[in-house]
């Protein structure tokens, strides 16, 4: 970007079949001067068919729509390759459907009573290619997850055979929550060195962002529920 240029701002596309909730989207995204909410779709076909026409940076969606439910819509922006990203909105007793969403290809996972503040961070670092996940969202599925994860002792799954040791430790400490800068501090490396092993972890896997690294991680067995509970952070990049 040269000097003095401005960039543009994120265009939002608001996927919920309760207008209310798209009235009360917009009036707190219209707030910010970096957001443009560029329309609103009240069921999963009409989400499809806005995103393939208007482009949005981001679709804002529900899991629970009509016609088309919002795994389903977003396995179809994702399958088509348009340069849209989906960040899910659910509430905590309907997180049963976030893996499926997931797996779909979804970017980001927030309850509906997110804050304000953090609906906006979590917008604007999936435009920018990263990944959020609700913290209670997260919880929800590790627990889920330790009840069909693999013997910690025993040796970790297929999976995860094309990383390094390097690569797998820096797996590890993802699962975990840290950040580049924070693994680059524990590892005593730099945080540029950390940004490729990301890249690696997340193409030898074949994962799109940091969250399918999280849950891959635990599925897998390289890190157990307990602890300090994985986070994925707003600041870092999908590839890094």
């Amino acid at each position: 970007m040269t000097e003095g240029a401005v960039a543009r701002p994120v265009r939002i596309l608001l996927a919920d079949d309760q207008p209310l909730l798209r009235t009360g989207f917009r009036m707190v995204l219209g707030a910010e001067d970096d957001l443009d909410v560029v329309g609103e779709a009240g069921d999963g076909v009409e989400a499809v068919e806005l995103s393939r026409r208007l482009l949005p940076d981001v679709v804002l969606m529900d899991i629970r729509m009509p016609r088309l439910d919002g795994v389903a819509a977003t396995r179809a922006i994702v399958s088509a390759r348009l340069p849209v990203r989906v960040l899910v909105l659910t509430t905590f007793e309907q997180d049963e459907h976030v893996v499926g969403a997931l797996r779909a290809g979804a970017s980001g996972f927030l309850t509906k009573d997110v804050p304000a503040e953090d609906l906006v961070a979590a917008i604007r670092a999936v435009a920018a290619g990263g990944a959020v996940m609700s913290p209670r969202i997260l919880r929800r599925l590790l627990d889920r997850f330790a009840q069909v994860l693999p013997d910690p002792a025993a040796a970790p799954a297929r999976a995860l055979e094309p990383l390094t040791d390097r690569e797998r430790e820096v797996l590890t400490h993802m699962a975990r929550g840290l950040s580049n800068a924070e693994i680059a501090r524990l590892l005593s490396v730099s945080e540029t060195t950390v940004k490729t092993h990301v890249g690696h972890v997340l193409t030898k896997l074949r994962l799109r962002d940091r969250v399918q690294a999280v849950v891959l991680a635990y599925e897998t067995g390289l890190v157990r529920p307990g602890g300090q509970v994985a986070r994925v952070a707003y600041r870092d990049q999908r590839r890094g």
